[in-house]
């Protein structure tokens, strides 16, 4: 709790050289952006030391990942080298966070300054503002890691997690002094999306496939081992919230670059700006993109985290046998076969949640629900997997 009242406080500090009436007006105009600051707490909002959030981490995490698939040197690494593999791996990750938070803070910065938002006098403020944004980002994903450490959570979902919750008190205060008879049907719209998404959340987390597994009964002298049958649980859903901060993560960076060259005083990249800014805030195009995403990544973290070679031969080496499945190779190809028809419920029902608000504007011009049904996604995901750490740390205390 003190680690998020501390990023709380450090998202309410901002960079000098900012005109806060002129950004509040350019966050007003620019869905995307109001999107973007969505995720990084309201820290963009406010042009704070945070304002890029956990984006630079986050991002370096996934071209890490990616970089797997092209590298067997880091697969080797981060898959069989164990907890010390891991870290060294984790460690490149921390390392690519500077200098993507560098790029990310200076297209911002370029992006604001074009739209008279920001003013910063010399060369030396430029640094200095760089300097800051990188170091806030390095310090969250710091923050993240010591949140993590604790056991109660994944640190970074879970400061993604108080960004957006604390958006929330705001957000029931401008809905009460804002409403009026005419609005009953986007509030109870909103309402019934909300539960929805809620219950549907609920269900694919705590959904899983049981695997019945046997095990071989041994004597050892006059002792009896083994001959009980268990079960091995494979959710649904192994990803988590994952693939929905890393759908966005991509998604946001198109309309960071149309943006950034819509503003340029060049008139071929203005126009090439605008072209792709189109095509961005095209709610079909944007939707269908985001959908696409969701599924992949669900199936590239599933990948990383469920590996059906090991699981095999941990099943094997400690006398145990799917029934019906020959151990050994047979084994890893029926988990894979497995896997991949329960990941694409997963994956399809994930990615449908995630674009159900853009469903539901598309059929009503409803613009208030964009961010709605990604934000509780993100929010009861977290939550859920939270509460399950906790009880998890609980009963390690009263064992």
């Amino acid at each position: 709790m003190a680690l998020l009242i501390v990023f709380r406080l450090i998202a309410a500090i901002p960079i000098p050289g900012v005109d806060p009436d002129k950004l509040r007006q350019f966050f007003a105009d620019n869905q995307l952006f109001g999107l973007i600051s969505t995720f990084t707490g309201g820290g963009l909002t406010t042009f704070s030391l945070v304002m890029l959030g956990l984006g630079p981490y986050i991002t370096g995490s996934i071209i890490m990942q990616l970089l797997t698939m092209i590298f067997p040197r880091l697969e080797q690494m981060y898959k069989y080298e164990g907890e010390a593999g891991r870290q060294k791996f984790n460690q490149y990750s921390r390392m690519l966070t500077v200098p993507l938070a560098m790029i990310q803070g200076y297209s911002f910065m370029i992006l604001l300054s074009r739209q008279n938002v920001l003013s910063v006098p010399d060369l030396f403020g430029w640094i200095n503002a760089l300097v800051v944004i990188a170091a806030g980002s390095v310090f969250l994903m710091w923050l993240g890691e010591l949140i993590s450490e604790k056991n109660i959570g994944n640190g970074v979902s879970l400061l993604i997690f108080a960004g957006i919750v604390s958006g929330l008190p705001t957000s029931i205060r401008q809905s009460i002094f804002t409403y009026t008879p005419d609005k009953l049907f986007t509030y109870l719209a909103f309402i019934i999306i909300a539960v929805v998404v809620i219950a549907g959340v609920v269900y694919l987390t705590e959904a899983q496939r049981n695997i019945p597994i046997n095990y071989a009964r041994r004597i050892r002298g006059s002792r009896v081992f083994g001959g009980v049958s268990s079960y091995l649980p494979m959710r649904v859903n192994n990803a988590g919230v994952m693939p929905i901060i890393f759908a966005l993560s991509i998604l946001l960076f198109p309309g960071m670059i149309a943006s950034f060259l819509t503003a340029s005083k060049t008139e071929w990249l203005a126009d090439i700006g605008r072209f792709f800014s189109g095509i961005v805030q095209n709610q079909l195009i944007y939707g269908i993109a985001y959908f696409v995403l969701v599924i992949v990544f669900t199936y590239f973290y599933t990948a990383v985290t469920f590996d059906p070679k090991s699981i095999s031969e941990n099943i094997q080496k400690q006398g145990g046998y799917i029934p019906g499945i020959r151990p050994g190779t047979p084994t890893t190809e029926f988990l894979k076969h497995l896997l991949n028809r329960v990941t694409l419920v997963g994956a399809i029902f994930l990615g449908l949640i995630a674009v159900m608000p853009q469903i539901v504007q598309g059929f009503t011009g409803i613009t208030a629900l964009t961010v709605g049904g990604t934000s509780i996604l993100i929010v009861v995901s977290v939550a859920l997997e939270t509460i399950k750490a906790l009880d998890g740390q609980l009963s390690m205390y009263e064992y």
